[in-house]
């Protein structure tokens, strides 16, 4: 007799350890994975290329409908389908159609939600944010028949969103609450590179900005935003790219310990041994996390654990950023500000458009910025991970590894 394996959100964290777990041991669940929208799985990360025109919704699918099919996966998927509440006295499932799952093991991997400017005018039409295909979809559509938008973020995903209606040839601008872009992953210097790029690219930036409201008509659609500074922009589109935060309140209906995401041990097991979390939901030694490399980490321990083989532990590793704008290099990883006891290493060609920036502590690197040559983040990474000790080659460590 097979185990019941039920998986609430059919996103990349989760269908990652499913693919784990079938290629660890393919017959030991009878799964059922419920998804909100109405697709296989597809590459979430990739939204931002199809946004810019170099990928289809279709190019950036990983597990099609009949992946499910072809491996005997019972997928419910569309907005009906959500799971609506977990009743673990019962231990089952029950969507908003009604349609309800009985687990052995339950998986949830919910992702996040985005934040929202806690404004008024945050509800109004054309007011959005950049999650899904139906954002994006939004987005192409207003590319087509409006000219102003806002992006509201100078983040990864902001920069993303920002970059991908400028091809599409809308006036864009960038409103960041700091003076420097990317300020969780850039130092000064490699902030102002940046910018200066994407200004050539046509995208605007307005720094250090606080909002204080957004503006519609008579139909509700927004038509401006407004600035603590008294200024105000005119647009017909407002991104929002401000983060996210985990999505949690099945669990916590459910009446699992949550606090900043599901709390969950070293296993990825919830407080209650028979549910399992992973992803963009889950709060794992205090941290969070809104990048891709973890949730697959996560996954392969996740999915060792569901097929009893039980030796692995998920540890938090440093994670990389790069991003994705066709055109410009740039990598970061680590603490790349420091304290009084660490120093730093640059070099510096504005002429080129290259910077680097190398924070070293007691003989290790424990921190890099790279920009516009990055082809040896990797190798940075690797020495931070393995906390390697580069006391021998101090002198030729920002030329990179060939030297």
């Amino acid at each position: 007799m097979k185990q019941r394996l039920v998986v609430i959100g059919n996103g990349m964290a989760g269908m990652r350890t499913i693919e784990e777990l079938l290629s660890a041991s393919p017959d030991q669940y009878e799964i059922t994975v419920f998804g909100a929208e109405p697709y296989g799985n597809y590459n979430r990360i990739m939204l931002s290329a199809v946004l810019a025109g170099d990928k289809t919704v279709e190019d950036i699918v990983i597990n099609p409908r009949q992946w499910y099919v072809d491996n005997k996966i019972k997928l419910h998927a569309g907005e009906k389908k959500a799971v609506a509440r977990i009743e673990r006295g019962y231990k089952k499932v029950i969507a908003i159609d009604g349609t309800t799952a009985s687990y052995d093991r339950l998986l949830i991997a919910t992702g996040s939600k985005a934040i929202l400017p806690k404004v008024e005018g945050n509800n109004l039409e054309g007011v959005i944010s950049f999650r899904d295909i139906v954002d994006v979809n939004k987005m192409l559509d207003y590319s087509r028949t409006h000219k102003k938008a806002v992006v509201l973020g100078g983040g990864l995903l902001g920069l993303e969103a920002a970059n991908g209606l400028a091809l599409r040839g809308m006036e864009v601008t960038v409103v960041h609450s700091n003076e420097i872009l990317l300020n969780r992953q850039l130092d000064k210097t490699a902030a102002k590179l940046l910018q200066t790029e994407l200004e050539q690219r046509g995208i605007v930036f307005k720094m250090s900005a606080k909002l204080q409201r957004l503006i519609g008509n008579g139909d509700k659609h927004i038509i401006a935003a407004q600035f603590e500074d008294g200024s105000a922009l005119a647009c017909d589109l407002f991104i929002t790219a401000i983060g996210v935060e985990p999505n949690m309140a099945l669990a916590k209906e459910a009446g699992l310990y949550c606090e900043r995401g599901i709390v969950v041990n070293d296993t990825l097991q919830s407080y209650d041994p028979s549910i399992y979390a992973v992803g963009e939901c889950i709060q794992h030694r205090g941290a969070t996390f809104g990048l891709v490399a973890p949730l697959f980490e996560q996954a392969k321990v996740c999915a060792n654990h569901l097929s009893a083989h039980g030796v692995a532990e998920y540890i938090t590793l440093p994670t990389a950023t790069k991003l994705k704008v066709t055109g410009i290099q740039l990598f970061s990883v680590g603490d790349f500000v420091g304290d009084a006891e660490s120093e730093s290493i640059t070099f510096s060609d504005p002429a080129l458009g290259i910077y680097k920036k190398l924070v070293l502590k007691a003989n290790q690197l424990i921190g890099a910025v790279l920009y516009g040559d990055t082809a040896d983040g990797s190798w940075y990474q690797e020495l931070l991970e393995k906390k390697t000790n580069v006391f021998e080659i101090r002198n030729k460590l920002i030329f990179g590894k060939v030297y």
